[in-house]
This record gives structure tokens, C-alpha cells and sequence, in this order.
């Protein structure tokens, strides 16, 4: 037998056999486990990517602090109005829209779908601000102030945001924002000007892969929480024959990358792969093909409300496939809409929001005194992202490049959303979790916990 062939029939035995291969090793980036590699751990690559810190050794750290200020600024951006975007194929402009009755879209245009996620960030940096106005400001002299900027709207909006914030407001450091598209923009801009960005909601693995110095990613992956789904969907709940429903712009194209990677590693690729547009209310024609492919299950990436009627239109058609999705399907509107008998659900999930911890119960009760509701992601990790950022201002001073020292320095913090775990390129690495639907509620469970999920051939 030649050596290859020997190779391959191990691998395949090991993968088989159990979750040996599973372990995460930190040695690696993004905790990849050995078989979810791309060459497998057999096989040394030629060069390893992003395991080295990146450094910024440019000029500013000897800048002075500027005198006699009567606030601290804080940069805001985010899709807080809902408006018109670019980034999801329309224009911004004052022609008076309709909305068409057929499929529940602008006409002509695609309105953006985010604006009520940038206001539930805006709403825990809000938090965050005010909590540190309390305790007497910075350093107990200065109060904090959130300056907003809305990136909703023309596609480079948020390039202009970063600009504008750095030199027009003077903004010490910036937290923003959703969209994946406008966070590639905004972090370029900020590399040019050499200021700090915090990103609190763009899980797109791709994020910090640019080598830019001055971003932080405060928040668990869709890297991480695709390993965990596809632990679940082919080890535990062993499915084969796997179709993605995504959504066709960059959130549903690159978020779902590392689950189709998993998922062809493991020797179980997708059967098909299709798309819809935003805002689209009938997926029947993609539907009937996934249906006469016989998959055993579905993934799909997008928000909560076409995730939910494209579910709805499955369980409508017979097809009572596992359904495993993204985080944005964890939301109250998911459920509202799917109602009491929607079958198997699953979503990754970037932290237990139901553990027993103190400080997130604190927060929790102060969030939902301030805005009448409990927080849900968003809320919680732009919370934690402005809570970081006063942090290392508080530390290091009114100086841009001592504040991004100070936040990449936090190689563990322990914020509402859990105790964060930073890699060398600043992303935060906390184990993702499970959010499985049971009875017309998500639990969540971490994959030490999945791995006690039984199997209905288990008896």
C-alpha cells in the first residue's frame, strides 16, 4: 500500500472512531481542530498564517495628553437608522418608495436589514457610557461622551464615519460595527489615520485576517461556532447529506465558509449550495430542489425573519429536516414567527447568556431597568466592547496608540458575555455554544455538553 493511501486510511479510522481529533489546540489559528485543517494534521503546510502577534511600531506613543477637555469621546458606528443601503444593492436618495404586496420589498430597492440590530449595540455602548459617567468619568474627573454616526446608508458611509469621528470629533477610539462589508471599509480607513476600532458584531472570519494593528474583534466568531455546528450536525446527529439556504450577500457567503469547509474535510460536502436575496418571502423553487435531493438536513445564513419563513415554508412542504442556522436565528422574532411546532433547530451561539454569572446578571437587571427589555447579543457585547475601550483609556491615557496598547494587552477579560479569550491577531476565541430548540425556548450548551446530547439511535 503506498504511503498516501496508509495516511488517508488513518485519518479516516481517527475521524471515525470519535472526537479524538476534536480537541482545540491554541497553538493554531482560530483553534482550528486537527481534522477541520486544510491539509489535515498530517501534512505540515509550507507556512502558517496569523499565529504571530501583530505589532504596530509606528510614531504617536509620546504624544501628550491635549489640555483642558471637557469630555472624553468615544466613536459610535452602526446601522441605527432604518434607511436605504448600499451595501444590500439600493441608493439613497429622496424618491418617494412603495412597498410592493407580493414580496414585501421596496421596489427597486433592497432596504437594509440591520438597522434594529445597530440599535440594540447602541443601546449596551449607551450602558457602558452611563455606567462610567457614574463612577465619576475618566478618572474621575472627565465624563465620557458616545459620539454616533449611522453607516446604514451609502455604501462608503462607513469610511466617512471613521474619518469624521478622527478628525472632526476627535474621538480617542471607535466601537462599530455590523455589517461586514462596511467593517472592512471602516477598519482600512482606520489603519491609514492610526485609530483604535472595536468591533462588537462582525462574526465574519475573515474580519481579522488584514493585518490591521488597530482592530479588535470583541466577539465569538462564525469560525468558532461553525466548528461546533458541524461537531453536532455529522458526529452527533450524524447527517450526511447537508443543503445551505443562504442569504446572497456577505454575511450569508462567508459567514457559512468555515461549516462548507468542515463539512467536505469530514467527507460529507454539500449537496447544494443556493441562495435568496433579502427581503424575499417565497423560496419555493429552491426549496423543491432541496427536497427532491433527499438532504437530512439544511443550514442557512441570515436573519431572524427569513430564516424563520423559509423554515416555515419547509415544515409547509413535508420536509422535516434537521434546520441549523446562525446566531441571528436566536431571537424572540424567530420564535414569534416559526410558533409551537417548528421540528429541529440549531444554532451556533457566540455565549451562554443563561449561565449562572454575577456581573451578566448585573448587567442584565441595569439593561433592562434603563430600556424596559432584557439585552440580547448585541446589547451584550457592545456593552463589553465600550466597557474595554474606557478600560484602556482609563490606563493608559488620552493617547490613540497607548489605548490600542492597552486594549490588545487584555489577553483575558471578563465582561457580561463570559471571560474573553484573545488570539494573536485580537479576535476574541471564547468556545462557542449550541443553541438548540426545546420546548418553544433555545437552550444552550457548550460542546462538552453536546458531547452528552444522545442520538435517537442511542436508545
Amino acid at each position: 500500500m503506498k504511503r498516501s493511501s496508509s495516511i488517508s486510511l488513518l485519518i479516516s479510522v481517527m475521524i471515525i472512531s470519535g472526537y479524538d481529533l476534536c480537541a482545540k489546540d491554541s497553538t493554531t489559528y482560530g483553534k482550528t481542530p486537527a481534522e477541520y485543517m486544510p491539509y489535515g494534521r498530517f501534512f505540515e503546510p509550507y507556512r502558517r498564517f496569523f499565529l504571530e502577534p501583530l505589532e504596530y511600531t509606528g510614531y504617536g506613543r509620546n504624544i501628550p495628553e491635549p489640555e483642558n477637555i471637557t469630555s472624553v469621546k468615544i466613536g459610535f458606528i452602526g446601522p441605527i437608522i432604518r434607511t436605504i443601503s448600499e451595501t444590500t444593492g439600493g441608493i439613497t436618495n429622496d424618491i418617494p418608495l412603495k412597498v410592493n404586496q407580493r414580496t414585501m420589498r421596496w421596489d427597486g430597492y433592497r432596504a437594509s436589514h440591520e438597522g434594529a440590530l445597530g440599535i440594540k449595540m447602541l443601546q449596551g455602548a449607551m450602558l457602558a457610557i452611563e455606567k462610567a459617567n457614574s463612577a465619576g468619568g475618566y478618572r474621575e474627573k472627565i465624563p465620557y461622551h458616545l459620539v454616533v454616526k449611522n453607516d446604514n446608508g451609502e455604501w462608503r458611509s462607513s469610511g466617512k464615519a471613521v474619518v469624521d469621528l478622527a478628525y472632526k470629533d476627535m474621538v480617542w477610539a471607535i466601537v462599530g460595527t455590523i455589517d461586514g462589508a462596511n467593517s472592512h471599509i471602516a477598519i482600512r480607513v482606520a489603519l491609514k489615520i492610526e485609530i483604535p476600532i472595536m468591533n462588537t458584531a462582525d462574526t465574519d472570519p475573515t474580519f481579522v485576517e488584514t493585518n490591521i494593528p488597530w482592530v479588535i474583534r470583541g466577539i465569538t466568531d462564525d469560525r468558532q461556532m461553525c466548528y461546533l455546528l458541524a461537531d453536532f450536525a455529522f458526529k452527533k446527529m450524524k447527517l450526511k447529506k447537508v443543503a445551505a439556504f443562504r442569504v446572497n450577500n456577505r454575511y450569508g457567503r462567508m459567514s457559512i465558509d468555515e461549516f462548507r469547509d468542515a463539512a467536505t474535510r469530514l467527507g460529507f460536502p454539500f449537496i447544494a449550495e443556493l441562495n435568496y436575496e433579502d427581503g424575499d418571502i417565497d423560496y419555493t423553487s429552491q426549496l423543491e430542489r432541496i427536497k427532491n435531493l433527499d438532504a437530512d438536513g439544511v443550514i442557512t445564513y441570515g436573519n431572524a425573519r427569513e430564516s424563520a419563513l423559509i423554515l416555515n415554508q419547509m415544515r409547509e412542504m413535508g420536509m422535516d429536516q434537521w434546520f441549523l442556522g446562525s446566531d441571528r436565528m436566536v431571537t424572540q422574532e424567530f420564535l414569534d414567527i416559526v410558533g409551537d411546532t417548528p421540528g429541529n433547530i440549531v444554532a451556533g451561539y457566540p455565549y451562554d447568556p443563561t449561565r449562572d454569572d454575577p456581573v451578566f446578571d448585573q448587567f442584565r437587571n441595569d439593561f433592562r431597568e434603563r430600556f424596559g427589555e432584557y439585552p440580547e447579543t448585541y446589547a451584550s457585547h457592545g456593552y463589553d466592547g465600550v466597557s474595554m475601550v474606557i478600560k484602556a483609556i482609563e490606563k493608559a491615557g488620552l493617547n490613540r496608540a497607548l489605548i490600542r496598547d492597552e486594549l490588545v494587552a487584555m489577553t483575558s477579560y471578563h465582561g457580561v458575555t463570559g471571560i474573553k479569550e484573545y488570539d494573536t491577531v485580537f479576535s476574541d476565541r471564547s468556545p462557542a455554544y449550541l443553541a438548540i430548540l426545546e420546548d418553544g425556548k433555545f437552550e444552550f450548551y457548550s460542546f462538552e455538553e453536546m458531547l452528552k446530547i444522545k442520538h435517537p439511535s442511542d436508545g
